[in-house]
């Protein structure tokens, strides 16, 4: 173990995988550790057993629920937008020969009380119970702006400049109702708060493409995919991606201990008494616990269910956002659900969870709104955890530290954290145009 590396990652979270993964392809020589002796971290995946000993602290779950193996609960569960970032590093780095996705059934919004599609072009606008027949035609006038709109083509911009105009005074030139901009601006344009209306509209019409460029993509009635098995299938594919340029991958390895110089720069990791030497870290933030600070925690239920959410269409996979104006709250609340459709539970079992950004300290409470969306649960579990981010400043110490998994069931937030670590380890930006085809071959 005592050669010199360029960078040694610590933990085989989705974050650091995905990092460890990109430098490698750029010919860097990358040294991956884990404390544990399975992939994924926080982000792993877990069976049966695995679960309960996790919430429950035994090892025999009840026989009715079926064989462990069959489960596969992913711990950070989180939709990948089809034509999305995250897509594009896979492509990149072609790891998507490791991967077999499947798109995702439906995604729905949750409005007045009630579940119901999104809806992502103008003649789906057109059908939507969402709104009324004048509302309608608004919204269609809307999005036929959004879909025509290109960035460099002046013509399309109907007089503005989005780069200028607040996201609040585009929506005010269509006059939409507040009910409207509520699912266009959360279940659309993913915000994860209402901060982005008085910010420049161009970011939020740019979301708006991408969802509509998705849906698209697969003809199917969401504009995400999954992983077949789950995303525990994800950290597994980059370690084997980075083995192929020559990564070291060591799992089990405990303390993991991060050493300085006297300058306070990263100069190697010591585990079970041998130093790797380096130039720089990368790793997630229980690694260098004293350089991360708490900025909020997540409430989740995670559920064991026989029959799908109601009201989704009976689909076996899907989103549910539910904007927080609709539940009074500072946050939004997110259901995610996945099954046998996509191999991570037994035949007839559904996976559901319900998250947000924890408000409160009674989780039980809190999630109420979205688990009373589920119908009949078989088993229940309820988890907070702590969310971290960085405080060092990476150009004295060299030290690169990913932010913890926030409360979305999507990828856009997770990819942008590993999009700017990547330019800060780096200094360069990672070139994202890639032929999207090459992901479609293994959707069925």
């Amino acid at each position: 173990m005592d050669e010199e590396y360029d960078v040694i990652v610590l933990g085989t979270g989705l974050k650091e995988c995905i990092l460890s993964g990109l430098l490698s392809v750029d010919g860097l020589k990358v040294l991956h550790m884990d404390r544990n002796d399975y992939y994924g971290g926080e982000s792993t995946s877990l069976n049966l057993i695995q679960l309960w000993k996790k919430f429950r602290g035994s090892d025999k779950p009840p026989a009715h629920l079926g064989s462990s193996r069959d489960y596969n609960v992913d711990m950070i569960p989180k939709f990948i937008m089809a034509n999305g970032a995250l897509v594009r590093v896979l492509i990149h780095t072609d790891v998507t020969k490791y991967l077999y996705f499947k798109a995702v059934d439906g995604s729905f919004v949750y409005n007045k009380g009630k579940v119901h599609k999104v809806p992502a072009t103008d003649m789906e606008a057109l059908k939507s119970p969402l709104m009324g027949i004048f509302e309608k035609r608004r919204a269609r006038k809307f999005f036929i702006y959004v879909q025509d709109y290109k960035e460099e083509d002046p013509k399309t911009h109907e007089g503005m400049d989005l780069t200028r105009v607040t996201t609040r005074e585009l929506i005010a030139k269509y006059g939409l109702d507040d009910n409207t901009v509520d699912f266009i601006g959360h279940a659309l344009a993913l915000q994860r708060d209402d901060r982005y209306l008085n910010e420049p509209a161009l970011d939020t019409v740019k979301r708006m493409k991408l969802y509509a460029e998705s849906l698209a993509r697969f003809q199917g009635g969401s504009p995400y995919i999954y992983p077949l098995y789950g995303l525990g299938e994800l950290p597994q594919a980059f370690a084997r991606l980075s083995a192929v340029y020559g990564g070291t991958y060591m799992l089990n390895k405990p303390e993991c201990k991060v050493e300085f110089d006297e300058e306070g720069k990263v100069c190697g990791v010591t585990s079970e008494g041998e130093t790797a030497k380096c130039k720089k870290v990368v790793c997630d933030p229980s690694y260098l616990p004293n350089k991360v600070r708490k900025v909020g925690k997540v409430a989740r239920a995670i559920c064991i269910m026989s029959h799908p959410i109601p009201n989704t269409n009976d689909s076996h996979s899907v989103q549910v956002i539910l904007p927080q104006k609709q539940l009074g709250r500072r946050s939004d609340m997110y259901l995610f659900c996945c099954s046998y459709s996509h191999n991570v539970a037994p035949k007839g079992k559904f996976i559901a969870f319900v998250s947000t950004e924890a408000e409160t300290d009674q989780p039980e409470i809190e999630l109420k709104p979205g688990l009373e969306l589920l119908g009949p649960v078989d088993e229940i579990f309820y988890d907070v955890y702590d969310r971290y981010e960085p405080v060092n400043e990476p150009s004295l110490d060299n030290c690169f530290i990913s932010t913890s998994y926030d409360a979305t069931t999507h990828f856009e937030s997770t990819v942008i954290d590993v999009l700017n670590m990547y330019s800060m380890i780096t200094g360069k930006v990672l070139d994202l145009n890639v032929d999207l085809s090459a992901a479609s071959a293994a959707e069925e």
